[in-house]
């Protein structure tokens, strides 16, 4: 927690507006960025947000030029927080081909190539910081896939928990660090798209989280290093996968 500016992807709302509004309440600057002007306006008038930028994750080609102006205009960048994403109910058995993959297509792109894009365009002016951060937001769904409905997304969340480890890693003789937060379902607007967009609330998911809740339980892992978090119902899943799969990747690393 020793960083001083963070920029925070999907800042417009739900989990990402609610992680940007926590660290600038403990001081830091933080730069939100997101697919919708509107909401990233709003978002930055009522958390006091440093600035806003336009940037749709999903298209790598903008990202280059985007991270070359963030860094002139906010030299002391030195976090990266990977929260944007996108959830879609696919069915193979119920959708068409040509339609199933261009909304898989747009998921893998935004949830799994964003990530990777900004964090390596970012890793040279990282490292040259005495110390840096990288925190992935990743999903419970990505050790244990139960939620069938998500095809792809708890692909792209596995992908995110995999890149990280190893990521982590590879940097771990540099000052770069980086953290990856699993989260479970909260109470956000994330299902919007779902025929019942309510099914994330603590009334139809007694395993949901609020917002408050889920930040709280980030807030003090955050402060006592953990470099994988989960809350709620994902705390015992990661327990479970670091004792089983994450002991074999720390024998068998080369």
């Amino acid at each position: 927690m020793d960083f001083k500016c963070a920029l925070v992807t999907g800042g417009g709302g739900g989990i990402g507006k609610a992680l940007a509004h926590e660290l600038i309440s403990q001081g830091k600057k933080v730069i939100i960025v997101g697919r919708t002007e509107s909401k990233l306006k709003q978002a930055c008038k009522d958390i006091g947000a440093a600035a806003d930028y336009v940037l749709d994750t999903g298209v790598v080609s903008e990202i280059p030029a985007f991270v070359r102006y963030l860094i002139s205009e906010h030299p002391e960048l030195d976090c990266l927080v990977n929260n944007a994403g996108v959830q879609r109910s696919l069915s193979v058995l119920d959708m068409a081909p040509e339609e199933l993959l261009e909304r898989a297509d747009q998921e893998i792109d935004i949830n799994a190539r964003g990530p990777m894009h900004l964090t390596l365009h970012l890793m040279t002016h990282f490292k040259q910081k005495p110390q840096a951060i990288v925190i992935n937001v990743s999903s419970v769904l990505g050790f244990a896939p139960f939620s069938l409905i998500n095809l792809v997304y708890n692909g792209t969340k596995a992908w995110l928990h995999f890149w990280s480890i190893n990521l982590r890693a590879q940097l771990e003789e540099t000052g770069v660090k980086v953290v990856e937060i699993a989260r479970p379902t909260v109470e956000t607007d994330f299902h919007r798209e779902r025929e019942n967009p309510d099914d994330n609330k603590k009334d139809n998911n007694p395993n949901a989280q609020s917002v408050d809740e889920f930040i709280a339980e980030v807030r003090r892992r955050l402060v006592n290093g953990d470099e994988t978090i989960g809350t709620g119902m994902s705390i015992n899943i990661i327990r479970q996968w670091d004792e089983s799969m994450g002991s074999v990747f720390t024998k068998l690393r080369t």
